[in-house]
Parts: structure tokens; C-alpha cells; sequence
């Protein structure tokens, strides 16, 4: 009965769309080439509704109306055939041809093969107890895990299905309400799309022609705003409503302690650094082996050394002196050949007095400041008998020369000066390698310093313990993600170059767990090729579609329309978004950013849009495509997994509260840009 609503749903909403367009078909007295774009637009989406597949529906459908447009324009049948085949060949060489989308198999390749490692059970079982103190602890850590691993993998359905087999479990048995565990899976598992490196930004940057490096430096923050808004109404509703999401039992927290740690009278609550160092003292560890001990005190000592690592490397990075390039390689820039610079001067400068015997003009004598022409008979340059210098004229002590015209001492008269008005550039004091670090940067030491000390203040054996968890499942992951989203942001790797990492990264996590065998590598290969295989048709029938919409001047008549409206830059702002958010109901975010985001780019200049803040709004507003009914995916792929007492209804009503804290996060980045703006402009100035 729930499906066949489902049905109604969807048929009702493509009933709309063909009214729609029968609509505009009857209150249009001559139906132009631009209609029967928007006609062809509306059938596609119809069409994909239906379940047809979408990059052979927007090739199929964009092939009939490209053809349709050249025979319209006066071309025979066979000559329209003609380019309706040479525009699908080309589209197809440009989408092949483009560099971006080689880095989508490998992200692709790197979140399968760091699924398959199993690493989410462990990175589960230690973020739940080390949050186990925080309400509705079970659902924060059930966040924190999709986010982590969904950024590590990228693929939401992975992430939403085995976190709907290791966490739903455990939070149903701890009372948790059904909503809210459904909610938090799947509103968790879509965080991948947006945080980087996501394979939705690759799509965008092509299709709108936007550097991928600076998308994934503008939805870093965003990303994580919107997780951590998740986590706060998580937080809030445990508070407020206990009952639906209940804090665990002292069972539930309880951490064992090894067997060897135990005989050095080590206890849940007990001391790890100090309990440590007094066990190593002589015979008092108790048969515990001393090496043993080392590795435990060498675990402990990581933060401490992870820290002095870091406040060496910035203290040198702030203390360390820029050498300023001066002009002075510029002002002498015929040195090298001053011998023969008197007898040909440099072509196009300022040519020098000409040498002796040339008959050129004459230096003034000495004291006589009225003569201008050198003595009688004399066909040298006549310098002033016993003057080393040229005598100012009568009066010339009262006029000051200007700084920026006064040449180096030393400096030769010919030489080349700086342009009027500017100064020679500064450099540091000779010998100087060194400047005294600002105060910044002790302010950012003592804060660390601070954290680090009660970090060890409170460093029980139960929290070392859940330490050493997280460093065999949260920190093998946060390096990886580290690494290759550094490497593209401060510019070290393009995003092929750091996909490329990144498969390598997860290669060896998989090896480092054992779990890179045969057939994870062949299961890992087919499902990529399987991916980038639909990813890469999508934009040929996109680009199909594009061209043919194009050729019928449907974006003409959509951008006529658009201005028309004589919107402000706020109100087309919020149009297209609320055109999206509609979007995302019955369709997928690849299907929404190939199909109508061509259709929006043209528009952004006219209203002075950015176009990767435009992308920022849009992957924000996207991830609705995961979580409206009656298309959201990640509803499906939660009930695949959940027990059969949780109904899709349960999961769709779940999902809904997450759907409004996206739509609070579009308002807040787009009252506050900078939170995505911020660092795209201060790494690429």
C-alpha cells in the first residue's frame, strides 16, 4: 500500500509536468524553436521518472531535436542527419578529451578499496566510546563516522548501507528512536557529495568551467558546517526528548583493560602517564616485559611529540627572513659589456654622451656655469680641470632633488634608474636570516600547550586505551584525506595527480589490514570502471542534450524569460535555489547538475554571480537529491539493510528534519560567503 502511495506520488508529479507543458502549448499561438526546447527539457524529465536510463535518454532525446533543428533551419533530411552525427562525435571527443574526469576513476578506486579494508567498524566502535559521555553519543558518533569515511570514499550508498548494518543495530537495542537513527545514517552517509575531494564538485568544475582545486577549498568549511550543525541537533534532542535517543550504560562505556597493564595495578580510572613511568623504575613492573612498557609510554608520548613537530616546523616557517629582491640588477643591466657600451649603445634605451673624438656636446668648465659648449677648437668632451663632480648652478641648494630620482651610491651616471615616483625595494639588514616569531604565534603555542598539558591531566587507562583505537582506525583515514586534500588545495598536486595518492593510499591501507586479496582489487576495478563508465555517459548526453537545447534556442528563450522577471541578484539567487530543491525530489544530483546547470551558468554573469559560489549553494542544496522522497537513494539503501520493522515511511520522516537543517545551512553561506569564500581567497589571491 506504501509503495502504490509512492506511485501516485510520482505519477501525480509527472502529471503536473505534461499539464505544464500542454499549458504552454496551448496559450502559444506559434510554437518557435525555443518551445520545442523546453518541450524536449520536460519530456527528459518524464522520461527519466519512468526509470528509463538518463545518459541514454539525454543522448536519444538530444539526437531527435538536434535533428530536428537542422532540418528546421532548411537543411535536407540527409544533410541534418549529417550534423546531428558530426555534433554527437565531437560533443563525445570533448567530453573524452577533458582532463578533469580522469581523476573521478581514480577517487572512485580509492573509496572502494578503503571500504574493503573494514575500517568503519573500528572507526565506529572507537568514536562511540570516545564521545560516550556526550549526549545521544551513539548518533554522533554514527555522524562523525559517515563523515569521516564518507569524505574517504565518496560513494553514499557504501557508507549509508554499512552504517546501516553495524550502527542501526546498536542504536535500536539502546532505545534510540527510529527517525532519529534513520536520519542520522542516512543524512551522515550523504556528506560525501559535498565534502571534498567529492566526485559532485569534479562534475561541476567541468560542466560550468570551474577550477575543481578552488571548489574543494570553498566546500571544505561549508561541509563541515553542515556535519556539525547535524550534530548539534542531535545534541538538542537528546537533551530535550531523553527518550528518543537515551545515554549509555556504564556496560556500554566500559573499555577492558590488557591483561599486562592490569598487573601494574592499572584501573579504569587510573593515571596512564604517571602510572607508566613509576612501573618502569627498577623491578616494580611486575613481570611485565620492559619493552611492552616502552611501546605503551612511546604510544603516550605521540601527542607530545606530534605537537613540538609542529612548533618547530611553524616557528621557523614565522621566524624565517624573505630575501627582498632589490633593483639593483636592473639599474646596472649593461654591466656586463660597460666596456663597449660607450660605442654602441643599447638599442631602444638611453644612449650615453658620445666618447671622445665623436664631437658630441661638451661638459661646462669648472666654475663657469653660463658656458655650454667646450672650448674653442676641442672636438672632445672637455671635462672641468680638477673637478671630480659637476658644480650645481646658483641657487640649486634651496631645490631638493627627489628620492625616488637619486641613483645608489656608487652607481655608474649612465646606469638606469627606477621609474618616476618609486622607491627601490627594502631588504633585510646584511646577514640577517631571522626576525623575532609575532605574537600570533605564541598565542597559538600557549593554547596547545594548554590542551596538550590537560590532555595528559586527564589521560586515564581507559581513555589511552580508546586513544590507541583511534590510531589504528581514525587517524589512518585522516591522514589519507589529509594528504590528498592537501596536497590540491596549498597547490602541491592537481586532482588527478592526487587522486592518483590517494588510490595508493588506499592500496596500503588495505595491506596494512590484511585485506587486499585477489578479489577486493577485481571487485574494486569492475565497480569503478562500472562508476566512471556512467559518470562519462552522463556528460556525453549531457553535452548532446546541451547543444541540442542550444540549437533549438531554448536557452535563449529561458534566459529572456529569467530577465524578464527584472530580479535582483538575491531573488535569482533564490529562485534557482528553490528550483533545485524541487529538482532534487524526483531526481539524482548527477541528472541535476548535467541537465540544468548548463541552463543556469549562462545566467550567473547577468546577475553578477560568481559561479563557484554558485557551485558552493548548489552542492549544499544537493544534498536533497539523497534525502527528498520519492527518489532519495539513501532511503533505499538504508531499508536494503534495516529490519523489518522499520518502514520506509519511518525513514523518509526521519530524513525530513535533516532536510530543513540543509536548507538553515544554505541561508547561513549565503549570508555568510565567506564561510566558503574565505579560503579560496587566501590560498589563490
Amino acid at each position: 500500500m506504501k509503495i502504490r502511495k509512492e506511485l501516485w506520488f510520482g505519477f501525480g508529479l509527472m502529471g503536473l509536468i505534461l499539464v505544464a507543458v500542454l499549458g504552454m502549448v496551448l496559450s502559444t499561438e506559434t510554437m518557435t524553436n525555443g518551445h520545442y526546447g523546453l518541450l524536449m527539457l520536460s519530456l527528459v524529465v518524464v522520461a527519466i521518472m519512468l526509470g528509463f536510463p538518463t545518459a541514454f535518454t539525454l543522448m536519444g532525446m538530444g539526437m531527435l531535436f538536434a535533428f530536428f533543428a537542422y532540418h528546421s533551419g532548411g537543411q535536407t533530411s540527409a544533410g541534418a542527419i549529417n550534423q546531428t552525427l558530426d555534433l554527437m562525435v565531437q560533443r563525445a571527443f570533448s567530453v573524452m578529451s577533458n582532463d578533469v574526469l580522469i581523476s573521478i576513476p581514480l577517487f572512485v578506486f580509492m573509496g572502494y578499496l578503503v571500504e574493503r579494508a573494514n575500517l568503519i567498524e573500528k572507526l565506529f566502535h572507537s568514536l562511540h566510546l570516545a564521545l560516550s559521555r556526550v549526549p545521544g553519543s551513539l548518533a554522533v558518533a554514527t555522524l562523525v563516522t559517515c563523515a569521516v569515511f564518507a569524505t574517504a570514499t565518496g560513494i553514499v550508498g557504501a557508507v549509508v548501507t554499512l552504517m546501516g548494518l553495524l550502527a542501526m543495530p546498536q542504536m535500536l537495542r539502546a532505545g534510540y528512536d527510529v527517525r532519529l537513527t534513520a536520519g542520522s545514517i542516512t543524512a551522515g552517509g550523504c556528506l560525501g557529495i559535498l565534502i571534498p575531494p567529492s566526485v559532485l564538485l569534479i562534475v561541476y568544475g567541468a560542466t560550468a568551467g570551474v577550477s575543481v582545486v578552488k571548489l574543494y577549498a570553498g566546500a571544505f568549511f561549508p561541509g563541515i558546517m553542515l556535519a556539525g550543525l547535524y550534530i548539534v541537533y542531535v545534541i538538542i534532542v537528546a537533551k530535550v526528548r531523553p527518550d528518543m535517543a537515551p545515554p549509555l550504560s556504564a556496560e556500554q562505556r566500559r573499555v577492558p583493560i590488557p591483561a599486562l597493564l592490569q598487573k601494574i595495578g592499572a584501573t579504569g580510572d587510573g593515571w596512564a602517564l604517571g602510572g607508566l613511568l613509576k612501573a618502569l623504575k627498577g623491578q616494580r613492573n611486575h613481570g611485565v616485559p620492559t619493552g611492552y612498557m616502552l611501546r605503551q609510554l612511546a604510544v603516550v608520548m605521540l601527542p607530545a611529540l606530534l605537537f613540538a613537530a609542529v612548533s618547530l616546523a611553524s616557528y621557523q616557517s614565522v621566524t624565517r627572513v624573505e630575501q627582498v629582491e632589490t633593483f639593483e640588477g636592473l639599474s646596472s643591466l649593461n654591466s656586463d659589456s660597460a666596456s663597449s657600451a660607450e660605442d654602441s649603445p643599447a638599442e631602444g634605451g638611453l644612449a650615453e654622451p658620445p666618447a671622445e673624438d665623436s664631437g658630441g656636446l661638451a661638459e661646462p668648465p669648472a666654475g663657469n656655469g653660463d658656458a655650454l659648449q667646450a672650448p674653442a677648437g676641442s672636438d672632445a668632451v672637455a671635462e672641468p680641470p680638477g673637478a671630480d663632480t659637476v658644480a650645481e648652478p646658483p641657487g640649486s641648494e634651496t631645490v631638493a632633488e627627489p628620492a625616488a630620482a637619486q641613483a645608489p651610491a656608487g652607481e655608474a651616471t649612465g646606469d638606469l634608474s627606477l621609474p618616476p615616483g618609486s622607491a627601490p625595494a627594502t631588504s633585510a639588514p646584511a646577514g640577517a636570516t631571522s626576525q623575532p616569531a609575532p605574537t600570533g604565534y605564541w598565542i597559538g603555542f600557549g593554547v596547545g600547550a594548554a590542551a596538550l598539558a590537560l590532555f595528559y591531566g586527564i589521560l586515564s587507562y581507559t581513555r589511552l586505551e580508546v586513544f590507541k583505537m583511534l590510531l589504528s582506525s581514525f587517524f589512518p583515514l585522516m591522514v589519507l584525506i589529509l594528504f590528498v586534500l592537501g596536497s590540491i588545495v596549498f597547490g602541491l598536486a592537481t586532482p588527478t595527480e592526487a587522486a592518483a595518492v590517494g588510490a595508493l593510499g588506499g592500496f596500503l591501507l588495505a595491506i596494512a589490514y590484511k585485506q587486499l586479496t585477489l578479489s577486493v582489487v577485481t571487485e574494486s576495478v569492475f565497480l569503478t570502471a562500472k562508476t566512471s563508465a556512467m559518470v562519462c555517459w552522463l556528460f556525453v548526453g549531457s553535452a548532446i542534450f546541451s547543444a541540442a537545447f542550444a540549437l533549438l534556442g531554448g536557452q535563449a528563450l529561458v534566459e529572456e524569460w529569467v530577465l524578464g522577471m527584472n530580479l535582483t541578484k538575491t531573488e535569482f539567487l533564490i529562485l534557482s535555489q528553490v528550483i533545485i530543491f524541487i529538482l532534487g525530489w524526483p531526481l539524482e544530483w548527477t541528472e541535476i547538475i548535467v541537465i540544468f546547470m548548463p541552463i543556469f551558468i549562462p545566467l550567473l554573469d547577468n546577475f553578477g554571480v560568481d559561479p563557484l559560489f554558485f557551485g558552493l549553494l548548489v552542492a549544499l542544496n544537493l544534498q536533497t537529491a539523497f534525502l527528498s522522497p520519492p527518489v532519495a537513494m539513501s532511503a533505499f539503501y538504508l531499508k536494503g539493510v534495516a529490519p523489518r520493522h522499520v518502514t520506509l515511511n519511518q525513514i523518509f520522516a526521519g530524513m525530513l528534519p535533516f532536510m530543513g537543517i540543509q536548507v538553515i545551512a544554505i541561508v547561513l553561506l549565503y549570508l555568510f560567503p565567506q564561510i566558503g569564500m574565505w579560503l579560496p581567497e587566501v590560498l589563490y589571491k
